[in-house]
């Protein structure tokens, strides 16, 4: 398989800890533009999975590839960051004494510190990238109000705002339905499937009624390797995903 034209390229992944196989001979590939999502039982790996992506773990073995050419396995997290990868954990971090607007401006890439980002005049570049990040999040009538007021659903969004406003090529988003409203939860569908017409996109989630609402490939891992991979219709049908997660 050729890694031009892919985003990320996992080929033969192993890692353990105190002997324990977190990740076994993992092989992914997500091509450019594609969003995926990612399913699969506690403790298959998932997680150890984006550490690996983003440099917080070193895989044994085996080769990781972002960009067609990127060797992951030789930078740090922060290098990792800076070349366009952003991950969105579980639990929402953001700036809760701060305006909606503001957490987006101090994620802006570029160098900036937290008073000048607030302070300055804004370029028209800045301006109007702060518009559309709030657009594309759903949280323009909310750009004054403070992050501390949003839902949990709404801080959320801004989260992944913070994510964009830092203009990565590829996204990593944990969970990020968890504790939604149904209502949340489908708006979360559609601004995902938003974003994922300008970046690549992973997307690890539990709720399969959600994952059914972003209609893109499954890859179902367990016990550190991928299971079983395709449409949700396929891999739900999947005896082996019945029997390790879905149940009967």
């Amino acid at each position: 398989m050729s890694k031009s034209g892919t985003i990320l390229y996992l080929d033969g992944v192993s890692v353990s800890f105190d002997g324990f196989k977190a990740i076994n001979d993992l092989s992914l590939v997500l091509d450019r533009g594609e969003m995926r999502a990612i399913i699969g039982p506690n403790g298959a790996g998932k997680t150890t999975m984006m550490d690996i992506i983003t440099g917080k773990t070193r895989p044994d073995k085996g080769e990781v590839y972002f960009d067609g050419q990127v060797d992951l396995t030789r930078h740090d997290e922060a290098d990792i960051a800076m070349m366009g990868i952003g991950r969105k954990f579980q639990k929402p971090t953001v700036f809760e004494s701060h305006t909606v607007e503001d957490n987006i401006v101090l994620s802006l890439k570029g160098p900036r510190s937290i008073f000048p980002a607030i302070f300055n005049r804004r370029s028209k570049d800045d301006a109007e990238r702060i518009d559309e990040i709030l657009a594309t999040v759903r949280l323009e009538a909310r750009r004054q109000d403070l992050a501390a007021n949003l839902s949990h659903g709404q801080k959320q969004w801004l989260e992944i705002g913070m994510l964009l406003a830092q203009d990565p090529k590829l996204l990593l988003v944990d969970e990020p339905v968890a504790g939604m409203t149904d209502a949340e939860t489908e708006e979360t569908a559609r601004l995902l499937k938003d974003i994922a017409k300008t970046h690549s996109v992973i997307v690890v989630e539990h709720d399969m009624h959600f994952v059914r609402e972003l209609g893109v490939k499954v890859t179902c891992l367990h016990e550190g390797s991928v299971l079983s991979e395709g449409s949700l219709d396929f891999v739900s049908a999947d005896e082996r995903v019945i029997e390790v997660y879905l149940g009967r």
